[in-house]
Formats: C-alpha cells, sequence, structure tokens
C-alpha cells in the first residue's frame, strides 16, 4: 500500500477512536455513493454525524482541516443527502472534519463539529 494510503488509514482509525471516546457510535467506515465517500458516519443522541477526516504529516503549507474544499463538500453533501433518504432519517445532521496531524512519534487531533454546509 502506498504511503500516503497507509497514513490516511492510520488517520482514519485514529479518528474513529477519538470519536468513540467522545461518546460517538461508529455507524459506517468509508461510506460510498457513486464516486462520493464519508469517511466515517457516525451518532451521538439525536444527531447523525458525517466526517471527513483529513491529515498530515507536515503543516508547512497549512493545516489539514483547510484540504476540505468546496468539491470534497458538495461530494460529502451528496453522499449524505443520500444516506439520509435511504435510511429515512429525520433527526438532526451535522457535517464535522477531523484533523490529525502527525509530528515525529506524536499525533495531534482536532475535532470541528458542524464545519460545513
Amino acid at each position: 500500500m502506498a504511503e500516503h494510503l497507509e497514513t490516511g488509514k492510520k488517520a482514519e482509525d485514529i479518528a474513529a477512536n477519538f470519536l468513540i471516546e467522545k461518546g460517538y457510535k461508529i455507524l459506517h467506515r468509508n461510506y460510498r455513493y457513486g464516486r462520493a465517500e464519508i469517511d466515517l458516519i457516525v451518532r451521538k443522541g439525536i444527531f447523525l454525524v458525517f466526517v471527513e477526516v483529513k491529515s498530515l504529516t507536515n503543516t508547512k503549507f497549512g493545516m489539514p482541516e483547510i484540504g476540505v474544499n468546496k468539491h470534497k463538500v458538495a461530494m460529502v453533501t451528496k453522499a449524505a443527502d443520500f444516506y439520509v433518504f435511504k435510511n429515512n432519517w429525520h433527526q438532526q445532521i451535522r457535517f464535522d472534519i477531523v484533523a490529525v496531524i502527525f509530528k515525529n512519534d506524536t499525533v495531534e487531533v482536532s475535532h470541528f463539529e458542524d464545519a460545513f454546509y
């Protein structure tokens, strides 16, 4: 597996464990609808949360969360709309970002609730 894919998978694992520790229940990982993908779909209370995980090993050019551009937001939203319709969800939804930074032997995790839309 390519190194960037391994880093992404590791970041998703870290994000999932981070959210579990905060009381979220993981419903799906890498949910796909057409070409759109949602890294994590989680639930906490009345909220169904669609989570985009971004990671970096170097913050020289910015933080990972700035990697969520308009195209990514549109793709995640499209997949989320389908998921909500398919599962007949009628409660609150939210779009979050979990940013994971790998620095030497440490990991920094930031959770941005209601990050877009």
